[in-house]
């Protein structure tokens, strides 16, 4: 395969899941966490992206048509759960219910975002499913799939790698830059959401 194919794919996947962006927002999801929960939140939310656009890149269109699912309609359903997510942000309902565990560690469950928000929609979202799907359709023969499937690895250790250095990160900005990094993902991450949503209607109703 040119080298040039896989670089644009690499390039593809990584401006789409965007590592860089993501690590404030793994700060602001994961604000309090101890170093190792963070590790391990971060590789598990990794893990589960990757069995994620594996599966959709390789069966993607016969597992949303067995169903009966529209990208456009999976696009809004993930910005309508990104939305809440961030609105617990910005709202600081997060905050609360990690005083609530603090205070009766007992009786709270142990909140894990690596699944939602991390995984998906944030990590294996729709923009990147589509990629995936196009990228593997594209690629030519066993090998190729594998090439790409490479590549996403590769895109996905430096989601890992951001992830991990969010505890520096976060003792470099402090309890009140982490409250202001919250409330800043929290915007952004609703207006990720309406585009989301805002796509996925522009493609089901308008397309």
């Amino acid at each position: 395969m040119d080298p040039q194919v896989l670089i644009t794919a690499f390039m593809t996947l990584f401006v789409i899941i965007d590592p860089i962006g993501l690590a404030p927002l793994f700060v602001a999801l994961t604000q309090g966490a101890s170093a190792k929960h963070r590790r391990a939140v971060g590789l598990r939310a990794v893990l589960i992206a990757f069995a994620i656009l594996t599966l959709f890149g390789l069966f993607g269109d016969h597992v949303l048509t067995f169903v009966g699912i529209s990208m456009p309609a999976f696009r809004i359903a993930g910005g309508l759960l990104l939305f809440l997510t961030a609105l617990e942000m910005l709202f600081e309902k997060r905050s609360k219910r990690r005083e609530e565990h603090a205070q009766h560690p007992e009786h709270q469950p142990v909140e894990d975002p690596s699944v939602f928000p991390l995984a998906t929609p944030l990590l294996a979202g729709p923009g990147a499913i589509t990629s995936m799907i196009l990228l593997i359709d594209q690629a030519p023969g066993v090998a190729g799939v594998f090439m790409m499937l490479g590549v996403l690895i590769a895109v996905l250790l430096v989601v890992l790698f951001f992830f991990v250095m969010s505890t520096p990160m976060e003792r470099l900005l402090g309890a009140t830059g982490i409250n202001v990094v919250t409330r800043l993902m929290g915007m952004l991450l609703a207006a990720l959401s309406v585009q989301f949503v805002a796509d996925g209607i522009k493609a089901l109703f308008f397309a």
